[in-house]
């Protein structure tokens, strides 16, 4: 009836975020079902770009499958060419000689600061700083001319080899590169002033996002995302690899885990990640790139394929058959990628090809930490939760 008081009614809202928003960071979509502006539930959804990298790598011999490890984390590929190249050495039984392994952990660290400096551009772009995007991405600019300088590629690079890496490293690309080394700290502090201490920036990360060092550990992350909780754990580490037991270093860790402590457990990486670089130019030590016994899974150079018959028929068997038949068993190798811990595991059945190959991806395992994050949350605080696990789709869609 008219003028008859009513009880006012409210309901859930359900809305679809992505897999177009350009906050998810890729082709990702969370449903949201909310209570005004509150996250009641959060359902993420991946698979959107039907990869298949897994089962791919296994219809192709091991030196095939390499590329494809480029494009999981294409972000990161170095690290990412490495994380596979050492399960295979292993699996084989051959070792880089020690130019190489330093040469590897130089270009890991190169690429950890590179997928960092996406990170706070994008991140920071998300919260409403856009002038932090502007000032990284001259730095990354500078980072992407060294690996084409080095390799002739830029972003998915396969420049790491099984057994070595591809080239040596010319005195002009070292030269370079340590001029970066000398300027960057500067440039971090850059990026500090314009956020480190920005009334909106803290508004929009402390507090924000808090997942304790317990379930931390429980829901099996790493990286940034586990040591911002006050974890003490890095592969490189626990299980030192390549040259990471000859230099010296530093692990941030955080207390809260919060948004702003994940944000500064990163920008400390920068600096260790710099510090690193610098240590592997000093102490890089002569002699070859490539293992003696890596020989199988290596193209002769072009030249002598032209002149050389038993170089053409080496690069014809290569190409057409692969390396020899592997050693029968499973191998799981983990390496410390800007992600977190990428691990390559593989079963041979004593062919040229692995038997199965799964891809344990820290962005995978990252992604389903969002319901945890979200829920109880404002939805202006889900753009910031989903910048502070620094996912990409490539590697969850594996």
């Amino acid at each position: 009836m008219e003028g008859v008081d009513r009880p006012l009614e409210t309901r859930e809202l359900n809305v679809s975020m992505g897999p177009q928003h350009p906050s998810t960071h890729g082709v990702l979509r969370l449903v949201l079902e909310l209570d005004g502006e509150t996250v009641v539930k959060c359902t993420p959804y991946v698979g959107y770009l039907h990869r298949g990298v897994e089962k791919l790598a296994e219809g192709m011999t091991y030196l095939q499958a390499l590329p494809l490890t480029d494009r999981l984390d294409y972000i990161s590929s170095m690290s990412n060419n490495v994380g596979y190249c050492l399960a295979v050495e292993r699996l084989f039984g051959i070792e880089a000689p020690d130019r190489a392994k330093f040469i590897r952990t130089m270009v890991c660290e190169m690429t950890r600061i590179s997928s960092h400096i996406i990170w706070i551009a994008t991140h920071a772009l998300d919260l409403g700083a856009m002038t932090v995007f502007l000032y990284s991405f001259r730095e990354r600019e500078w980072l992407l001319d060294l690996f084409e300088k080095l390799c002739g590629a830029r972003l998915t690079v396969s420049y790491p080899r099984i057994g070595g890496v591809r080239n040596d490293v010319s005195q002009e690309f070292l030269d370079s590169l340590y001029e970066f080394t000398e300027q960057f700290p500067e440039k971090i502090e850059e990026y500090e002033t314009l956020i480190d201490q920005n009334r909106i920036w803290l508004g929009r990360t402390k507090g924000i996002g808090v997942i304790s060092a317990e379930e931390a550990i429980n829901w099996g992350l790493s990286g940034p995302v586990l040591r911002g909780s006050g974890v003490d754990y890095d592969v490189r580490k626990r299980f030192p690899y390549d040259a990471y037991d000859r230099v010296e270093f530093d692990v941030p860790i955080g207390k809260n885990g919060d948004v702003y402590d994940r944000y500064r457990c990163r920008m400390e990486e920068l600096r260790q990640s710099n510090r690193i670089i610098r240590q592997c130019i000093e102490r890089m030590p002569r002699g070859p790139v490539m293992a003696p016994d890596a020989a199988k899974f290596t193209l002769p150079p072009k030249e002598r394929v032209l002149a050389d018959m038993e170089s053409l028929i080496h690069h014809f068997v290569l190409i057409t058959k692969g390396p020899m038949a592997a050693p029968e068993g499973e191998m799981y190798v983990a390496t410390e990628v800007p992600k977190g811990e990428l691990g390559f595991y593989i079963v041979s059945d004593g062919t040229g090809k692995p038997y199965r190959m799964r891809v344990r991806a820290p962005s995978f395992v990252h992604a389903s930490l969002l319901p945890r994050l979200c829920e109880g949350s404002l939805v202006a605080d889900v753009v910031a939760n989903i910048g502070t696990i620094d996912i990409v789709l490539g590697e969850c869609d594996r």
